[in-house]
Formats: C-alpha cells, structure tokens, sequence
C-alpha cells in the first residue's frame, strides 16, 4: 500500500505524551509497543488531513503531509489582544470609496494565503478564490458587464427583480459613477465545488476572515451582491470569462482596495438577538 500521510515522527524530540492520539478527530493514530505514535497504513485513507497532531505535539515531534512543524507559527503570545480584537470586529465598515491604486503585490499575495486558513466542512478546502489583481481588470469587467446588462436592457430582458441594474448602467454612462464594482481596484469571487459538503458556508466563511485581516491591514472591503448576482444570475457567460468552473457555486463576491475613507469610531447597535434554548 502507498503511504501517502508521510506521517513521521521526531523519536529524538517524541515525549510520547499520546496528545496526537487523543486529539485525532478520525481516531487514526495509535501508540506502537516502543511507545511512539504511528499510523496503520490501512487507516490512511480516514485522515482528514487536519493536521491537529501537528499543531497540538509540544515539543513539534509530528510531520504530516510533507509540513514541517518548524516551518509553522508558535502560538504561544501571538494571539490578538481580545479588546484590539474585539475593536477590530465592531469597527469594521462596508467600504464603498476606495483610492485610485492597486494593492502591493505582496499585501495582496498575503491575504489570499491567510483567509485560505478559514476551516471548511470535513476540511475539505476547495475553495477556489478568483480575483481580479489590478484596477484595469477590474474596469475590463465593468465594461463587459455594463455591455451586456445595456444588451438586456434593449431586448426588455433583465430578470424580474433585477431592474434596478437599468438604473446602475444609466448612472455610469450619464456620470461615470460605477455602482456595481464602487471603483474598486480588487475583486475576489470565493467559489467552491458544488460536490463538497458545505461549499456556500465555506466560502462565506472564507471571505469573513479574509475581511477581517484585510481590515487589519488597513484594506477596506464590500461585501459585493451586485457584483455576483450580475455575473452569475444575470450574465452568466462572465462565469467563463473569469474561468470559474462550471461545477463550482459561487459563494460570494467581494470588493477591496486602499480606503479613500477614515472611519473615527465603532457605530453602536441594539442589544443581541439570542435564545436561550433547553
């Protein structure tokens, strides 16, 4: 049979404290007679692939998947003050007035790679972000969009409820006002298989915390329903241009580039909706 985990153990560093057995979800590892922990290779194919045993062994004995715990982050002190944290949840704004200039290149590298840290159902983690990395492709898509929606307009097509996109293209031609894309120079479309588990939550979940650690970064977002509802119910054939697969659901669309605006304070809102089952 082919080993495939590449679940290797550090005997040197190896406490053999059993932490990585009892934390497997897919109850998968075991101890071997000399006391080190192991998995049967029959048993393989159950990993779910967290790598839990990597992240909770004390002394970074546990390798898995060819990671290195040494290439990891020590948790230990690095985790965000609760009330900066707490701030960082309450002051975040929907931006809809950003600056005319791309993102650094590796700020926008950066936070694609963390908001792929968001969990998905049974780990599955086929979210697929595709994104629109510079302004000139944003406006690209602005004019293919705005194309197609005048398209709709003359042949009295737009779907019902939809109407209102007459009024957006009507605003862009007669002032340059772009409604749908808010002149943003970055767009992100999370996307996932419509065969996993969970695709919708987990791309919603995805682009949370991708909204949360650009906020941190000082990149402001909008969460972009016009913008999905335009390429994927509308104008479906953007779906190709932009190469999603035709197998993938659309979670959400996001829009994100530096602010043109300073938000001073955290606004306040009524007492929490909660029940108290059982």
């Amino acid at each position: 049979m082919t080993r495939v985990l590449d679940f290797e153990i550090n005997k040197s560093n190896c406490s053999r404290c059993g932490q990585c057995v009892a934390d497997c979800p897919s109850r998968i590892i075991s101890m071997s007679e000399d006391g080190y922990p192991y998995i049967p290779a029959e048993k393989e194919s159950a990993c779910y692939k967290c790598q839990h045993c990597l992240a909770i062994c004390p002394t970074g004995s546990v390798s898995i998947l060819g990671f290195d715990p040494a290439d990891s982050i020590c948790l230990a002190g690095g985790y965000p003050d609760p009330d900066k944290l707490e701030t960082l949840i309450k002051g975040r704004r929907s931006v809809r007035r950003y600056k005319d200039e791309n993102l650094d290149p590796a700020l926008f590298q950066k936070l694609l790679d963390v908001a792929w840290h968001a969990p998905t159902g049974v780990n599955s983690r086929q979210v697929r972000f595709t994104v629109l990395d510079n302004k000139e492709k944003v406006a690209q898509l602005r004019d293919n969009l705005i194309a197609g929606l005048e398209r709709l307009i003359k042949e009295n097509a737009l779907p019902k409820r939809m109407e209102s996109y007459g009024n957006f293209v009507r605003i862009w031609k007669e002032h340059s006002v772009d409604i749908i894309f808010r002149s943003a120079p970055h767009l992100v479309i999370a996307s996932a298989p419509r065969t996993v588990p969970t695709p919708e939550p987990d791309c919603l979940i995805a682009l949370s915390y991708f909204e949360l650690f650009a906020q941190a970064n000082g990149v402001g977002t909008v969460w972009n329903g016009l913008a999905k509802w335009a390429i994927n119910d509308i104008l479906p054939e953007n779906r190709q241009l932009l190469g999603i697969p035709d197998d993938h659901l659309i979670g959400y669309a996001m829009v994100f580039g530096y602010p043109d605006v300073h938000f001073t304070r955290t606004v306040q809102h009524y007492p929490a909706l909660i029940h108290r089952a059982l």
